[in-house]
């Protein structure tokens, strides 16, 4: 059954006018209101006639009507056309069947309100017999657990053309079973199926597939927007999936990010935000090591792909007056080009000597025992590197 190959969403909440091509698997990113949930319920309700939009999904300032419409992977074309509560138009022959997982019913009944038919429903029965030992134990993670037994139930089950939108699929779930559950969905799409989920957990991210990310942000009058970013080339994708892993890919959900060469550097920069009266988490930073220097072109194209603000922290190699070895010259102008000066702070020649800590042992400890000192004096470019962090560049 042909699947979705773009859809186009217009007065639905948020959504003043928002199209968004979807592939096999589509993470929704973005922060708390951006408007992720509201890109679900809209393919939703294009695609359910049980659940048709309701006068509180019209945007306030949209007028009174809601389009959604949607061209299949055949070229086919979807049209719902509404103006609640009442269906002006829908076109809806040929449609996949959907199955809706919201997060508020995680701790409940699992799917959301409505009866799918058709080849939805073999979907939807195998989910509901997962849902019913969760119903027996009453807790929130065993309806979250329930889950998981149900797309690995879809998976084995053959099923085949089913649109699956799931709100924040990480609900309840440990570390350990968000890695699974994001290999059982993707085993899931690979049987010809289509997942569209929201998440802000970095497990169900894939830095590799740039391409199953879709950040979602409002702009200034309010309005959801959405972003796709271009896909990495071959060997940087594979570059990529040897150096990230969930903490790498605390990267996709934050405001702003600070690229840095190695551990040191990482452990100790949120101890200079403190000494400088500011909290890292607080305001979205995050402090992203790298694997080495020569890693930190690689991520600054992620950062400026994703459209993330990010400032890059490496050591110069040279002492003052000068010149790094030729590979050095190349790497720093290499960082430069793919950074840009203004989104760079060059430590000279190294970070240690910048926050005034010599000798070669222990040097994360000595450095963050340093930092964490009341009333420490922070050097000119880590408090450089705070600021431009905090106000970041566009």
């Amino acid at each position: 059954m042909p699947l979705l190959a773009e859809v186009r969403i217009r007065g639905f909440r948020s959504a003043a006018d928002v199209t968004i091509e979807p592939g096999p698997i589509t993470a929704l990113v973005g922060e708390a209101r951006s408007g992720k949930s509201n890109v679900l319920r809209a393919v939703r309700a294009l695609l359910d006639p049980g659940v048709p939009p309701r006068p509180a999904d019209v945007r306030r300032d949209g007028g009174p009507a809601i389009v959604v419409e949607a061209s299949l992977e055949d070229g086919r074309r979807l049209v719902l056309d509404a103006r609640p509560p009442e269906v002006v138009r829908a076109e809806r022959d040929g449609s996949p069947p959907v199955v809706f997982l919201p997060a508020g019913a995680r701790g409940g009944t699992l799917i959301g309100t409505g009866e799918p038919e058709g080849a939805a429903a073999p979907a939807l029965e195998l989910f509901r017999e997962a849902l019913a030992g969760a119903e027996r134990d009453g807790s929130d993670a065993a309806s979250a657990g329930a889950l998981v037994t149900a797309v690995e139930a879809c998976c084995a089950g053959d099923l085949e053309g089913v649109v699956l939108l799931i709100e924040e699929p990480e609900l309840f779930l440990r570390p350990q079973t968000q890695r699974y559950l994001y290999r059982r969905l993707r085993a899931f799409a690979a049987a010809g199926n289509q997942i569209l989920y929201s998440t802000h957990a970095p497990a169900l991210l894939n830095v590799a597939r740039l391409e199953e990310l879709a950040l979602v942000e409002r702009d200034p009058g309010g309005a959801t927007r959405v972003v796709r970013p271009q896909p990495l080339e071959s060997e940087e994708a594979f570059r990529v999936v040897s150096e990230f892993d969930a903490e790498r890919s605390e990267l996709f959900l934050a405001r702003s990010a600070i690229l840095v060469e190695g551990r040191t550097e990482k452990l100790v920069l949120p101890s200079v935000f403190a000494a400088l009266g500011h909290d890292a988490d607080r305001e979205g930073v995050s402090v992203v090591e790298c694997g080495g220097k020569s890693n930190i072109p690689v991520f600054a194209r992620i950062c400026q792909a994703c459209g993330i603000p990010f400032v890059v922290v490496h050591d110069r190699d040279a002492e003052p007056g000068k010149e790094p070895i030729p590979a050095e010259v190349a790497l720093n102008a290499l960082i430069a080009e793919a950074a840009g000066a203004e989104r760079t702070v060059v430590l000279e020649p190294d970070f240690e000597a910048v926050a005034g800590l010599r000798g070669q042992s222990n040097k994360p400890e000595r450095a963050w025992n340093h930092f964490s000192t009341p009333g420490v004096e922070v050097p000119e470019p880590l408090a450089r590197a705070v600021r431009l962090a905090l106000n970041p560049l566009s």
